[in-house]
């Protein structure tokens, strides 16, 4: 998620983005000095994996799962990507697009380059261009989603800048699969689960929908922005997060699969009529949500700041992770049986630094507000009209020695050059 100071006065955060790995193992952050990347493996420690501090303004890095495969952006060239292997400290390769990168997401298949009115679809392997998706309506938030499940990968964007459609592209194909007639108002946020069979939407008007075979509605018409949506692992959990101090948890409850009957209510038939359209999402039960209830819900210590938000297992316990523009880390206990409202364990300076003991449950609010920057206007060299993306290999001597697989997340990755 990207975020900036308001303004640059002495003391204000250095953070500009934070965001989790795919499995909610790391959590990434970019800073105006450089990038880390963090373990969340603990709860009372946030332990640093890797500092980089050659590159000024990082305005979006995004780590591949436990691989040293990180793709960078910077303020001062927000049209260019990086592509690097961290613990070698070698840039595998850099392209250069036709407008400001606005969000980046990987799997183990795909990377995507989300500008306002195109996306970029590259295989991972060699990072070629395989299909651009242009002419899309305008994103100037970057909003996309890329499903990390090898099976269903797939990508979904804004189908439309004045209602709620979702377009839907199978990334392996490279055609498109469907189109989501979700909300009346534009997206706000967008999740698949980690098994691709599952999209959660939400709109500016913060219906939240969650789309297997059926849509089911969850949270009603309310006057908050919706911030994150995320989906905990195992599919079992769905949490948004909005500019309010609350966070919600919905679970889903599975149940065996019923023969489909005539609807009876407006809602009813409403999902008959949307089924055709989510027949992308193969599904072999039915998930049905508490209707407008959720099941827990968490108290953060501010309001109006943007964040990021995850569900994960740390240390056999299920923790409710928010990374915030105030420059914190928040993890809270989730209580699987019970629900209710969830318990804070600990916050974490996304500086890395100590947070003192006797302040963790006293900060209510930060003096340091921090909103999503503007960076469209600013410009970087290398584009070219006719490719739109522009690059190739960079500085790596010996690709073919190049590895990135860490605890057997992702192959080796083998470039190939002219």
């Amino acid at each position: 998620m990207n975020l900036a100071s308001q303004s640059g006065e002495a003391g204000c955060s250095q953070l500009l983005f934070a965001n989790f790995n795919q499995d909610n193992t790391s959590l990434a952050v970019g800073t105006k000095s450089g990038y880390k990347f963090f373990s969340l493996s603990s709860v009372d420690k946030l332990e640093q994996i890797y500092e980089c501090t050659d590159t000024e303004d990082v305005c979006i890095v995004e780590r591949l799962f436990s691989s040293s495969l990180v793709a960078i952006v910077s303020l001062k060239a927000p049209r260019k990507l990086k592509v690097c292997h961290f613990k070698k400290g070698t840039e595998i390769c850099n392209y250069s697009y036709s407008n400001t990168i606005l969000s980046v997401k990987l799997n183990r298949q795909r990377l995507i380059v989300c500008l306002e009115e195109s996306l970029y679809i590259h295989n991972i392997r060699d990072m070629k261009v395989l299909h651009t998706i242009r002419e899309t309506p305008p994103n100037p938030s970057g909003l996309c989603a890329l499903s990390i499940s090898n099976d269903n990968c797939y990508l979904a964007y804004p189908g439309s800048a004045t209602i709620g459609e979702v377009q839907v592209f199978d990334t392996v194909n490279l055609r498109a699969a469907n189109m989501i007639p979700a909300h009346d108002s534009p997206l706000a946020a967008l999740a698949f689960d980690a098994s691709g069979t599952k999209l959660a939407t939400a709109s500016e008007k913060v219906s939240v929908f969650f789309w297997n075979r059926h849509p089911h509605a969850v949270i009603r018409k309310c006057d908050v922005v919706i911030c994150s949506l995320a989906f905990s692992m195992e599919g079992l959990y769905l949490s948004a997060s909005s500019n309010t101090e609350t966070v919600h948890i919905f679970k889903l409850e599975t149940q065996r699969e019923k023969p489909q009957e005539e609807p009876t209510t407006w809602t009813g038939y409403f999902g008959k009529v949307l089924m055709a359209s989510t027949t992308y999402l193969p599904s072999q039960v039915t998930e049905m949500f508490t209707q407008g209830r959720a099941f827990a819900t968490v108290r953060l210590p501010f309001s109006g700041h943007k964040n990021i938000c995850a569900l994960a297992i740390i240390q056999k316990i299920p923790r409710l992770l928010v990374a915030a523009a105030d420059g914190y880390l928040y993890l809270y206990n989730l209580d699987p049986q019970e629900g209710g409202e969830c318990t804070l364990m600990k916050q974490h300076k996304l500086d890395g630094s100590a947070e003192p003991a006797n302040e963790i449950l006293e900060q209510t609010a930060h003096d340091r507000p921090l909103v999503a920057q503007t960076y469209s206007a600013a410009m970087a060299k290398g584009y070219s009209e006719d490719q739109g993306a522009v690059g190739g290999a960079g500085v790596e001597d010996d690709i073919n020695a190049l590895h990135l697989d860490e605890e057997n997340e992702q192959p080796p990755l083998i470039l190939e050059t002219d």
